[in-house]
């Protein structure tokens, strides 16, 4: 048993429940987590960032219209013997191995707006034990995985883990939520206060909460009956502050080694499309010279 008495995180849950309004009409009938950056759909990478960590069991919180996710993550037989056929060896294979990421479960979303509802309804799925929950539309691309990061300061603090990263960009001074605390260990921190979209002159660090947090029986207890934000919101930060104020540690681990990607709006999701394309070799060098030309044209436009 890990440092602390801390057990292995087997289930991760997905919130995918969102109309994406930020990207109609494109979302009309197709779900936002479902869009694609380069040749998989952003829900894949949070995926393979979970099961990268020994995940096993992944429940998606969905809501209606978003038949597709399932889909994706299913076996597609008719598919498969047109590739098998064509002897397309190298695409059955990727397509096969999505099915066989985990064991996939799903759930719909019941109650109130906000992270906190749909993380209350996953974990009557999930039972007495610490779990991951994660964004359907953002995601790291680090070696190791951010699950993996997260999951290792969990086995050293056992504690609800919120994963950061640090920047220096004013403009996410009014777009995350950012901490306050202490570090305890090389990029790991006891939060002492979460503060939600603080402005550029109220910063209390530079470490911005993103992609989701390792949530505890002990939070899920400490939620119960709690009050919505002023919005009406029920988010994940209300039981998180309980827990500060009551004196239980709450931890956040900065993501190292890697790159974060918001993909929640369309600018957003063009950068993380462009950006790692350029690291594809089917399409790197072509890519370059394109955006060269654009750059150019756009220049004297």
């Amino acid at each position: 048993m890990p440092k602390g008495g801390a057990v292995s995180i087997r289930k991760a849950v997905i919130l995918a429940a969102g109309y994406g309004t930020r990207f109609l009409p494109a979302t009309k009938a197709m779900p936002k987590e479902m869009l694609p950056v380069v040749d998989k759909p952003m829900i894949q990478y949070v995926v393979e960032d979970a099961v990268a960590a020994g995940v096993k069991d992944i429940i998606i919180v969905t809501s209606a219209f978003k038949r597709p996710i399932e889909d994706h993550f299913d076996n597609v037989f008719e598919l498969e013997t047109v590739l098998h056929n064509g002897g397309k060896k190298e695409l059955l294979q990727a397509v096969r191995e999505i099915a066989g990421l985990a064991n996939f479960i799903y759930i719909r979303q019941k109650g109130p707006y906000g992270t906190l509802t749909a993380i209350q309804n996953a974990y009557t799925t999930i039972g007495n034990e610490p779990f991951l929950a994660l964004w359907g539309d953002d995601f790291f691309v680090s070696e190791p995985s951010s699950c993996q990061q997260i999951v290792e300061a969990y086995e050293r603090y056992p504690g609800p883990i919120l994963p950061v990263i640090e920047t220096h960009d004013p403009k996410h001074a009014d777009q995350y939520a950012f901490i306050k605390g202490s570090e305890v260990a090389p990029n790991i921190f006891r939060v002492e206060a979460i503060i939600e979209k603080p402005g550029r002159d109220a910063l209390p660090s530079p470490y911005a909460s993103v992609g989701g947090l390792l949530v505890t029986p002990d939070m899920m207890t400490v939620a119960e009956g709690g009050e919505p934000l002023a919005n009406g919101e029920y988010h994940h930060s209300i039981p998180l502050a309980r827990m500060i104020k009551m004196g239980m540690p709450v931890y956040a681990r900065k993501i190292t080694n890697g790159t974060y990607y918001d993909c929640g709006k369309k600018l957003d999701l063009i950068k993380a499309t462009v950006t790692l394309a350029l690291q594809h070799p089917e399409m790197q060098e072509e890519l370059i010279t394109f955006l060269k030309e654009q750059v150019e044209a756009a220049r004297h436009g």
